[in-house]
């Protein structure tokens, strides 16, 4: 893979997704600058899978920037509504006004839940596609992750961020919202993904 350098933009405007790839990119040295610090806007996620949307940031964001830069896409999927929210795990915590309330989305989730049945499965996965792009010719790399679980009610832990507290992995009874931040990236979707990037950078 090309070298990206002593520092990467990372496309989020999210403050919890940028804290979690800080402090797994922090042992390499590499200065990251979030998407707010470098007033870049939001785009559009027009893909049809995580890995569409992680290309499709960090393209833009390289574009504007003129730096290597990395984007994250990833969500809840549960296995009894089809795999949603899936690439809408945002906008489930979308309301007309003010931040994003992923309280408010956890509710949706299992009230949509409720109404499969009481025998409804509770399995579900976080999937994160992780994509680096470069300025100028486009080329992109994307490296996938994933990990298993199922779904915990009522919510559990006040670490973490979006639906961790509402997520147990498999073999584990603390959730995510429950779990040491260093436990965590140790199992997570997020960092399956950078386990591959990090070989590839290797």
């Amino acid at each position: 893979m090309r070298g990206i350098g002593d520092k990467l933009v990372i496309a989020t405007h999210n403050d919890g997704k940028l804290r979690e790839i800080r402090e797994l990119l922090a042992p390499f040295g590499i200065e990251c600058v979030g998407a707010a610090e470098m007033d870049l806007p939001d785009v559009e996620e027009t893909g049809v899978s995580f890995v569409d949307n992680a290309e499709l940031k960090a393209r833009s964001a390289a574009d504007l920037t003129g730096l290597p830069a990395l984007a994250d896409d990833s969500g809840l999927c549960v296995d009894a509504l089809g795999g949603m929210p899936g690439i809408f795990s945002a906008r489930w915590a979308e309301e007309r006004e003010g931040p994003r309330d992923f309280t408010r989305a956890m509710e949706r989730v299992w009230e949509a839940l409720e109404v499969c049945g009481p025998n409804a499965a509770r399995d579900a996965h976080f999937a994160c596609a992780l994509s680096i792009a470069w300025p100028n010719d486009g080329q992109a790399e994307t490296f996938e992750g994933r990990v298993d679980g199922a779904l915990t009610w009522p919510p559990r832990g006040t670490r973490g961020f979006g639906y961790d507290p509402m997520f147990t992995a498999a073999g584990h009874e603390e959730t995510f919202g429950e779990m040491d931040p260093e436990e965590k990236h140790a199992i997570s979707h997020r960092a399956e993904a950078f386990r591959k990037l990090v070989a590839a950078l290797s």
